[in-house]
């Protein structure tokens, strides 16, 4: 009798679990257990010679299940799992291990869609009925759903938001195609209820992280058809109000970047909240001119302080795309 086959079943599975997660997250399970549990489970590890890829899924798969089935994720579990093997094995090594599995914990098909990264996604809907690929990118975050969107060929970007703007409730008929779709690379079950999927909220969250050049190109396509639809997406997407949620730095080279009379108008629109947090990025001296302008310039019209957003927002958008500033709700990484 080997070595390993001294041990049970659930103490082997463990002990090639404690393998495959690494020094550190290996330490802190040894850190959770007793005395005799380490001795044991570490007698169990050191006994391990191999484990080859089948047997590794096998043992996730098992594991996945029961986390799904003990703590209540069956339900959207396929974001937070990965979360947690990312930490555990890293993002590349996670993808693949969780491409393998088949995440039998989920209850509709479109939960798929959180086990796919970008690429996969792109990969399984590329062919498919631009439809059935404004429901996939729907259904996804707004980071990846904008990589699978501007992956596609130019011509089909627009017409893809186009039908994402205009998704509402959708039947169980359309989430069964795109269940066969789907079921190209996991195995999934049906859904009997309809679901709400895309619009225009979603459309706009999905051309935020989008390049101000694809943006407006595609903007200026469904305006062609649909001038209403674009206001729409428009209205919905990164707004002066959000400027509030940016870091100081980021706040502080926008204003130094920007014209003052531009921030007058704009701020003269802006709550007090978003103004003081305004001005709290500029020096004293510089925010006190801006509240003297702002005191002397009187009523504006609320089309010149909207079309001053605009501007500044245009700006910031465009100093976000070259990596200068960072505006939160737009996706990319922070400057360090």
């Amino acid at each position: 009798m080997s070595a390993v086959a001294s041990f049970g079943p659930a103490t082997q599975d463990a002990a090639k679990l404690i393998l495959m997660f690494g020094e550190e997250v290996a330490a802190e399970v040894f850190r959770k257990l007793s005395p005799a549990e380490v001795q044991h489970l570490g007698a169990a590890v050191y006994a391990i010679e191999d484990v080859n890829e089948d047997e590794a899924d096998r043992v996730l798969e098992d594991f996945l299940t029961k986390l799904a089935g003990e703590t209540g994720l069956a339900y959207r579990a396929g974001g937070y799992v990965r979360s947690v093997l990312s930490d555990a094995f890293g993002p590349d090594r996670a993808q693949s291990v969780l491409a393998r599995i088949n995440p039998l914990s989920l209850e509709r098909p479109i939960e798929l869609l959180d086990w796919m990264d970008a690429a996969t996604v792109l990969d399984v809907v590329s062919d498919e009925h631009p439809q059935i690929i404004a429901l996939v990118i729907a259904c996804l975050d707004a980071t990846r759903g904008s990589i699978v969107l501007t992956s596609l060929d130019e011509e089909l970007q627009s017409d893809i938001l186009r039908r994402i703007a205009t998704l509402g409730t959708v039947t169980p008929e359309a989430l069964a195609d795109l269940e066969k779709v789907l079921q190209r690379k996991f195995k999934a079950s049906s859904s009997s209820s309809a679901s709400q999927i895309g619009g225009v909220k979603a459309a706009a969250r999905i051309m935020n992280f989008m390049r101000s050049d694809a943006e407006a190109r595609i903007l200026k396509d469904i305006r062609k058809d649909n001038k209403d639809l674009m206001t729409a997406i428009q209205d919905n997407m990164f707004v002066f109000d959000n400027l509030g949620k940016s870091d100081d730095r980021s706040l502080q080279t926008l204003l130094r970047a920007i014209d003052p009379e531009q921030l007058v108008l704009a701020l003269k629109g802006a709550d007090d909240v978003l103004r003081e947090r305004l001005l709290s990025c500029m020096s004293l001296r510089a925010a006190a001119g801006i509240r003297d302008e702002m005191e002397a310039l009187g009523p504006v019209r609320l089309s010149e302080v909207q079309e001053a957003q605009k501007r500044i927002v245009a700006s910031a958008r465009e100093m976000a795309d070259a990596g200068t500033i960072v505006l939160a709700g737009r996706g990319g990484e922070e400057m360090v």
